[in-house]
């Protein structure tokens, strides 16, 4: 599917709109201005490349994880800018995003697409993160949906057991994650241009659900 990918930044602010939660985030354009940011958002922290030319980051060696001190936060930095300069040459660098480590909870995928034929359609996944392409516990609806289509949606996956608190943890959010279902779903219905939206991985706790990653695709 054709299309022209928003940056990771754009694809926030446009989703936060609609009250898609995310982690802390703050932009910076050099090392000591990295360093500043990583201290107020609190260790430890997530750096990654900010450029219209890079979709795939890790790809390029632009994420770093489990940033925990300025130390760590200036070598970060500078590994990244030196390895997408050595991989993806032409990329406009934009400068580095310096965000909140989100640990532990729950991970799921929110997804959709415009179907040529149906129109919107949302999707969700029981297991996020690396999982989704190896288990497929996927399920789909028109787009938009209402609370109890949400609901359906959750329950429809295996890894709705693991969320109602496998083996004794502490269970996921089901309510929160319905609301974020419902948004996702209003947000593709009033956004034809969208062609693609990937929410992934979405963290569910107890109390809150984080969206950590999120790649848009529009037409061009």
């Amino acid at each position: 599917m054709k299309g022209k990918p928003l940056t990771e930044l754009e694809a926030k602010e446009l989703l936060e709109k609609y009250g898609i939660p995310f982690p802390q985030r703050a932009i910076a354009k050099t090392e000591n201005e990295a360093i500043q940011k990583a201290r107020e958002i609190g260790y430890p922290v997530v750096l990654k490349i900010v450029s219209p030319d890079i979709i795939h980051k890790t790809d390029v060696g632009g994420v770093k994880i489990g940033i925990r001190n300025d130390e760590d936060a200036r070598r970060a930095f500078r590994e990244i800018i030196e390895s997408v300069k050595q991989k993806k040459p032409n990329a406009h660098i934009e400068g580095i995003l310096v965000e909140e480590m989100i640990q532990g909870g729950y991970e799921v995928i929110i997804g959709g697409l415009q179907d040529p034929t149906f129109g919107p359609v949302i999707m969700f996944g029981g297991l996020g993160g690396i999982y989704v392409e190896l288990f497929k516990d996927v399920t789909f609806r028109l787009a938009p949906i209402d609370y109890d289509e949400a609901e359906e949606m959750i329950k429809e996956t295996k890894g709705y057991e693991i969320l109602r608190g496998f083996r004794g943890k502490e269970p996921a959010n089901i309510e929160i994650l319905k609301d974020l279902l419902v948004k996702t779903s209003k947000i593709l219905a009033e956004n034809q241009n969208i062609l693609e939206l990937d929410l992934n991985p979405v963290r569910v706790f107890r109390n809150r659900a984080v969206v950590l990653d999120a790649k848009i695709l529009i037409k061009s």
